[in-house]
């Protein structure tokens, strides 16, 4: 076993492999699965979005303006001939006498865009006001004007918010029917999405490791009671049972209670397969000498279950919880694009999917797909981390 180690952790000192512990054994095979490092680095990019969504979103994600509902995604240039000079071509709306369908013609005009700007105001984190992002429309003519210059700051950002009114936002990514920018709402949707994940997820393995670790350490009448509601439990169809426990959610809820209620709707039947984890390797641990000597040594039960027996197999745990997320998010994307889980003013993928339920739609205006582009990404990230993990988990294991 030592052997394949040490062709699994190659350009490590045999010195350091010997007195090497589990974990970092674990990282040093981890690193050599490279879809697996690949894959961690654009979940963490991806979960760097959480405090930053604000700041890179490029427009209102609220504001509703149906004049420019369904705007193709504008092409950033980057360059005006030979100096650097970032815009966009100005739009004219219009309907085609022929189909009486509306469309936008792109114009000669060019709107200057810049790194930074101030537009519309948002609470970074909730509680510090600014109007700085990292991209968006320049406004020269209005910073410049004499008018402008003699206001005050709350006088200007009056004024700033008036004129934004009557202005299309920078739709990088299209608009949808009631004209709001696709790509700032993405943004936000990777801050709901991925967070239902990680929250469900660990309120499932907790109650899992819990029920898991009673059952695998007392056994007895202990066990057998709670092996039977993990067998009802699984004998129940997860996904008709989500839908019916999600169409009980009051309508007048507001977005924090039902955000609360999906995640917990969606992590009711998640414990299961960690619970009967747990209670394997308990089974198996609860003989061995350590937890002997702790129960000698007049430790008392919780302690030998969670402090000495459980953090013997962290390692399995985050593998499994790896590969448990991905489940959880398409859970949410499945209700909320059915109707039945977050709803507006929430976003999140599944419900900026809704609009794309109807083929004409999709077939018309496609861009409204795109937000599935990331949802692939994110799922297929998700299991080849957790794939590496698994591997990383068992450092005496071949592959």
């Amino acid at each position: 076993m030592v052997d394949q180690v040490i062709q699994q952790v190659e350009g490590v000192e045999d010195e350091e492999l010997l007195i090497a512990s589990q974990y970092r054994l674990m990282w040093w095979r981890f690193r050599k699965h490279k879809p697996a490092v690949i894959a961690s680095l654009i979940l963490a990019a991806f979960y760097l979005i959480f405090p930053t969504a604000e700041i890179l979103g490029i427009g209102e994600p609220g504001r509703v303006q149906t004049r420019y509902a369904f705007v193709r995604p504008q092409a950033l240039h980057l360059f005006d001939g030979t100096s650097f000079s970032p815009h966009v071509n100005a739009l004219r709306r219009f309907r085609d006498p022929a189909t009486h369908k509306v469309d936008y013609e792109v114009l000669r005009e060019k709107l200057p865009v810049s790194i930074f700007p101030k537009t519309y105001k948002y609470y970074w984190m909730g509680f510090y006001e600014t109007r700085r992002h990292i991209l968006g429309f320049s406004f020269p003519e209005f910073w410049d004007s004499p008018e402008t210059q003699a206001m005050d700051e709350r006088e200007v950002g009056a004024a700033l918010d008036t004129m934004l009114r009557d202005r299309p936002s920078l739709y990088l990514l299209g608009s949808d029917k009631l004209g709001r920018d696709q790509y700032s709402r993405m943004l936000l949707a990777f801050r709901i999405s991925l967070s239902i994940g990680v929250i469900g997820v660990v309120l499932a393995f907790f109650g899992g490791i819990v029920l898991g670790g009673v059952s695998g350490y007392y056994g007895g009448l202990a066990d057998t009671v709670i092996q039977r509601i993990i067998e009802i439990f699984n004998s129940v169809p997860a996904l008709p049972l989500w839908i019916g426990l999600s169409a009980a959610v009051p309508r007048d809820w507001g977005v924090l209670k039902v955000y609360l209620a999906i995640t917990i709707i969606l992590s009711i039947f998640n414990w299961t397969g960690t619970a009967r984890v747990v209670r394997g390797k308990f089974l198996s641990l609860r003989t061995e000498d350590f937890v002997t000597a702790a129960q000698l040594a007049g430790a008392n039960e919780g302690r030998i279950m969670f402090r000495h027996m459980l953090p013997s197999f962290y390692s399995h745990i985050i593998a499994q919880i790896s590969l448990s997320i991905p489940g959880m998010i398409l859970g949410e994307v499945a209700l909320s694009f059915l109707g039945l889980g977050l709803r507006d003013p929430a976003v999140s993928f599944g419900i900026m999917l809704q609009q794309a339920q109807n083929p004409q739609v999709v077939a018309l205006y496609p861009w409204l797909m795109f937000v599935a582009i990331p949802v692939i990404v994110i799922i297929l990230a998700f299991n080849f981390m957790g794939d590496g993990l698994r591997d990383a988990a068992d450092p005496y294991g071949s592959r």
